[in-house]
């Protein structure tokens, strides 16, 4: 099956397979949040990118892998992020929980693991980059999977979408600390060929972006 990431609420899940890691997609609750799960193939260690409502639809998601739950990444503090956090680690029991260390203390769990930028998880044979975004919140985080046989893959939360930046309530100096950081920290450092997989909507790549950098300097938001 190829790949999309078209997924809606209530919907299936889309599915890419990777040499090194299996990568699962959903959308759950009225805000069409996106799940993410990912599986080391050789191990079958599991983490969940953003808990973000539906507890029971997420745990359907585990068991379209490997059925266990190693790691709850929160990409950042808000709400419609960690609705289903709390059920999710009361059910998976010793499962490790990660967060920015700056959006920590907003979360209804907290997390055993506070991340800085450039920290790197560990999933099984799988390593993943930490990249702090500043801006639509203090703490935002996204990861990067460097495919040693292929491109990279960005989780990017609510900081980077198709067509810009996350929402920074208009504020002047939020939407240039997060340009900044998707800049110097993403698209200076990823070629045009890396995938990202958002928290809301459809995927998209940083060469179908980066043209638009400029526009949405311009634009300021």
């Amino acid at each position: 099956m190829t790949y999309t990431g078209d997924v809606v609420s209530g919907g299936p899940s889309d599915r890419r397979d990777l040499p090194q890691l299996t990568i699962r997609k959903a959308s759950v609750g009225a805000m069409d949040n996106n799940v993410y799960l990912l599986t080391c193939a050789q191990t079958g260690a599991q983490l969940l990118i953003d808990a973000a409502a539906e507890p029971e639809r997420i745990m359907s998601l585990l068991r379209e892998g490997s059925g266990r739950l190693d790691v709850i990444v929160t990409t950042h503090q808000h709400w419609d992020h960690h609705r289903a956090l709390a059920q999710v680690v009361a059910a998976t029991g010793p499962a490790t929980t990660a967060a920015g260390a700056e959006d920590a203390d907003a979360l209804p769990v907290m997390p055993t693991r506070r991340l800085a930028h450039g920290d790197t998880l560990e999933l099984g044979e799988i390593t993943l980059g930490v990249i702090q975004l500043r801006g639509h919140t203090p703490g935002s985080v996204a990861l990067v999977y460097d495919d040693p046989q292929g491109s990279s893959h960005v989780w990017t939360g609510d900081s980077l979408f198709p067509g810009g930046v996350g929402n920074v309530e208009r504020d002047p100096e939020r939407f240039a600390s997060l340009l900044g950081d998707v800049e110097s920290r993403i698209f200076d450092v990823y070629d045009d060929a890396t995938w990202v997989y958002p928290g809301h909507g459809a995927d998209t790549t940083l060469g179908s972006e980066r043209p638009h950098l400029q526009e949405w300097r311009e634009r300021g938001w």
